[in-house]
């Protein structure tokens, strides 16, 4: 069996014309969609890049792995102790170390592991190329790598490859001779008005707010001239979302040649092809741009597309699923994939409990399955938990990364994708019964941590000084605040932080 996961950095579904978006982003990964099935409701459960990868990975949560931050104690995951054996649970039990149980050649075309420092990432991979530039490469250079990786492997009859493109991430590093293909076409959905913008501009602060969309200045990097630095109007909006499609549309553009690469090799319609990412974006979703900071729908929110030979093409799948599912669900489907032996543990099955619950049957037969409801979560640039039930999510923010983000907000992202207006005050007892769900999950899975910790990395962000990507700069942000007129959003960061205020730079 021959199996390519296609790994987008940064990719919202809502901009994929498989998803219904009208712009032409993606007729590769269409093409492939169609012969597909499509999930609607596919989730990182820890959001940003670190803790999503980490949770694919093991196909556990970051509050077992302890892996849920960029920084500090919980960007790496717990250590194993005195069980741990002559390899630790990455060599063993993650996707990779699974597929290569199961007889294939496992490689990976990523920088991840280096950017991050997350070398348990390359855990169970064969082989690994890391093209050098921290995520800063461009999708020809990743593609060239898998395109001689494919030719040299032609004649393996079984191999797990995965490739990842960054593109659609800040900073847009699309190569100027493409030009800007999106400037004279509309926008899919025209939902930015100048009044969310100016509330943003005046109620929302933080890195990546609309004044500082590059992180707490709005600084022009000049080898990055498609990145815009703050979002002034609707024009800015259309021009932000513009080089975002731009991103889209050049990693389909370099997807499309693996493709044709398979077709060319005669083996296109036997190789399994997976397509999702990391996680989403916010694109003005919450009054945050170019990023994803939020434990919000926009940021949690992945596409999921299964080309598998044999199973139903051109259909979806709803139902909800997290990325820790993929790896109980590639053994599903396999089937018959031998014990990890050492020895410790001869003759015995996977002693390995993950969080994931296969949705193999949803691949089989295109019907909807899944959970009845998920808890997402995001410690690397706030700190908060959301359930996403229902039509609904409900968002608890314990830190709000200098965003004055309200403790809780409540979005029907049926009716409000966007997630526009909270309407939690008007619905207490849908925010109720969130809780309730959340409240539940946590006690749940700290009572049944199978790392045998009760400790939530949660509390453990709050209490090394805050979320990563926030930490030691309110003192000079707010000065900046009141350099450009906002000093009443300054007061109101240094009341809520004053602990923080003091150990700033």
């Amino acid at each position: 069996m021959r199996i390519l996961y296609v790994d987008i950095d940064t990719i919202r579904p809502d901009h994929l014309g498989c998803y219904g978006y009208k712009r032409s982003t993606s007729p590769n990964i269409d093409s492939v969609a169609a012969e597909s099935v499509r999930f609607t409701d596919f989730y990182c459960s820890d959001a940003p890049c670190l803790p999503s990868r980490a949770a694919l990975m093991t196909g556990r949560f970051g509050i077992h792995t302890g892996c849920v931050g960029h920084g500090g104690v919980n960007a790496e995951m717990r250590w194993e102790g005195r069980d741990r054996g002559m390899a630790d649970f990455n060599g063993r039990y993650n996707l990779p170390a699974v597929m290569r149980r199961a007889g294939m050649k496992t490689a990976s075309i990523s920088s991840f592991a280096d950017r991050h420092a997350a070398w348990w990432f390359n855990g169970g991979f064969d082989e690994t190329y890391n093209i050098g530039k921290r995520g800063l490469e461009s999708g020809d250079e990743v593609i060239a790598v898998a395109l001689d990786w494919l030719d040299r492997k032609k004649e393996t009859k079984d191999w797990f490859l995965h490739v990842h493109v960054w593109d659609p991430h800040i900073p847009y590093r699309t190569p100027e001779k493409y030009g800007r293909p999106f400037a004279n076409v509309p926008l899919s959905d025209p939902w930015m008005t100048e009044e969310i913008l100016n509330d943003h501009r005046t109620k929302k602060p933080g890195a990546h707010s609309a004044c500082e969309v590059n992180g707490y200045a709005p600084a022009k990097d000049a080898a990055h001239p498609r990145q815009i630095t703050e979002i002034r109007n609707t024009a800015d909006f259309k021009a932000m979302i513009d080089e975002y499609d731009t991103g889209v549309w050049y990693a389909d553009m370099n997807l499309g040649l693996m493709f044709n690469k398979l077709k060319d090799q005669g083996i296109y319609d036997d190789v399994v092809i997976i397509i999702s990412g990391d996680h989403g974006e916010c694109l003005g979703e919450m009054g945050s741009y170019c990023e994803h900071g939020e434990a919000d729908y926009a940021t949690t929110h992945i596409p999921l597309i299964i080309k598998w030979p044999g199973c139903p093409k051109n259909k979806v799948s709803g139902g909800f699923h997290y990325n820790v599912d993929l790896l109980p669900t590639l053994m599903d489907m396999i089937g018959n994939i031998p014990p990890f032996r050492c020895n410790r543990v001869v003759g015995k099955p996977n002693p390995v409990r993950y969080d994931g619950e296969s949705f193999a049957d949803c691949i089989r037969t295109a019907k909807d399955g899944g959970r009845d409801f998920l808890v997402v979560s995001q410690c690397a640039h706030v700190c908060q938990r959301s359930v996403r039930f229902g039509d609904w999510i409900y968002i608890r923010t314990y830190h709000d990364g200098y965003h004055l983000t309200e403790d809780e907000e409540l979005f029907n992202v049926k009716e409000d994708p966007h997630e526009k207006k909270n309407v939690a005050e008007e619905n207490p007892e849908i925010c109720w019964h969130a809780a309730w769900y959340l409240e539940h999950w946590v006690s749940d899975n700290l009572l049944n941590n199978i790392d045998s910790s009760h400790e939530d990395p949660l509390w453990s962000v709050i209490a090394e000084g805050g979320p990563f990507h926030c930490r030691g700069y309110l003192k000079n942000y707010c000065t900046r605040l009141e350099e450009t007129g906002r000093s009443g959003l300054a007061a109101e960061l240094k009341k809520r932080h004053p602990e923080e205020l003091k150990e700033s730079y």
